[in-house]
């Protein structure tokens, strides 16, 4: 390998920008490709009883190895199988209930192709996504994707870059169509993703964070504008709820409410809190997602938010700052 000096800044950015649209140009050339044999191996897989395989040699093994996991993830099981190992004992792995996705750009890499005898006599249905229609692969599968491209990103045409770039955005193409099939949703991935702010995000319910009991910050009808300024700040979530006597939610007094109510220059003491406070505001129930309070309160730009049952009885109450501690946020 020869040292070279002579780049500047410049042209590190020219030859950046020459990969970029060289796989930008890569993956438009995909959509005439969504076809026949797209529709066919969605099928395919959607009936698939076992699960999907994924098989690839080198750069397209790396590939095959997130298409895999993105599958996985997206309501279709699937693990990935190297193609040597494939022959020394892993092609155990596979059953005859079980999809095969077999990845070679040139549709003749010789690991995969040695299996390949044995995934058709175990009856197996074979998908192949190939850069070469008309290769070995792809002409033993039920349905090829076609990822081939112009030219490679790498100017020496040799490392696999535009190709494997194509590869992996039809394997996405893949993992959402059949999602969006299968009516994937949102709760469902969660379960898949249970650690970190995703699954928290996704799986943490408003009871989950919720203040309750004495913790609520709550006065009855009738209370002067006083005594509900100091239950605010005995509570400490920047706002009140105020119930009548069967316990059901009339209103919610918060610190915007009093500044606008200072602004009347009314009497704090004397001065019934329900002739202040906001009636018919934004409740949640106890049993939505967390993610749906944080919704709500970004939405309508508040802070906190009074948690009801369905007949209006007052539960609990969150606010911004639950929302931060629980990782929502």
């Amino acid at each position: 390998m020869t040292e070279s000096n002579t780049f500047n800044t410049q042209d590190f950015c020219n030859s950046a920008l020459r990969a970029i649209r060289i796989e930008r140009e890569a993956i438009e050339a995909l959509e005439s490709r969504i076809n026949g044999d797209f529709s066919r191996a969605c099928e395919v897989i959607m009936a698939c009883k076992g699960r999907v395989v994924v098989t690839g040699m080198g750069k397209s093994g790396h590939i095959g190895n997130k298409i895999a996991a993105t599958l996985a993830s997206t309501g279709t099981p699937a693990f990935f199988v190297h193609p040597g190992e494939a022959s020394h004992g892993d092609l155990g792995m596979i059953t005859p209930q079980d999809v095969v996705i077999a990845i070679s750009n040139s549709g003749s890499t010789s690991e995969v192709v040695t299996i390949l005898p044995l995934i058709k006599r175990m009856g197996a249905p074979l998908i192949s996504m190939t850069g070469k229609p008309d290769s070995v692969l792809a002409q033993e599968a039920v349905a090829n994707l076609d990822v081939s491209v112009a030219i490679e990103a790498c100017p020496l045409g040799l490392a696999p870059t535009s190709s494997t770039t194509a590869t992996l955005v039809m394997g996405d193409a893949l993992a959402v169509a059949l999602l969006e099939a299968r009516g994937f949703s949102a709760e469902d991935f969660a379960f898949s993703h249970p650690g970190g702010s995703l699954g928290r995000r996704l799986l943490l319910r408003v009871s989950d964070i919720m203040h309750t009991g004495d913790q609520i910050p709550q006065v009855a009808e009738g209370t002067t504008l006083s005594g509900a300024l100091l239950e605010i700040t005995r509570k400490g979530l920047g706002m009140t709820t105020v119930v009548n006597a069967a316990g059901t939610l009339t209103g919610i007094f918060t610190d915007g409410d009093l500044r606008r109510t200072l602004d009347k220059s009314v009497d704090v003491h004397t001065t019934p809190i329900q002739d202040v406070m906001t009636r018919n505001g934004k409740t949640i129930r106890a049993d939505h997602l967390a993610a749906e309070a944080l919704n709500i309160m970004e939405e309508m730009k508040i802070n906190a938010l009074p948690v009801t049952d369905a007949n209006g009885t007052l539960v609990g109450a969150i606010n911004m700052h639950d929302l931060l501690r629980a990782g929502v946020i």
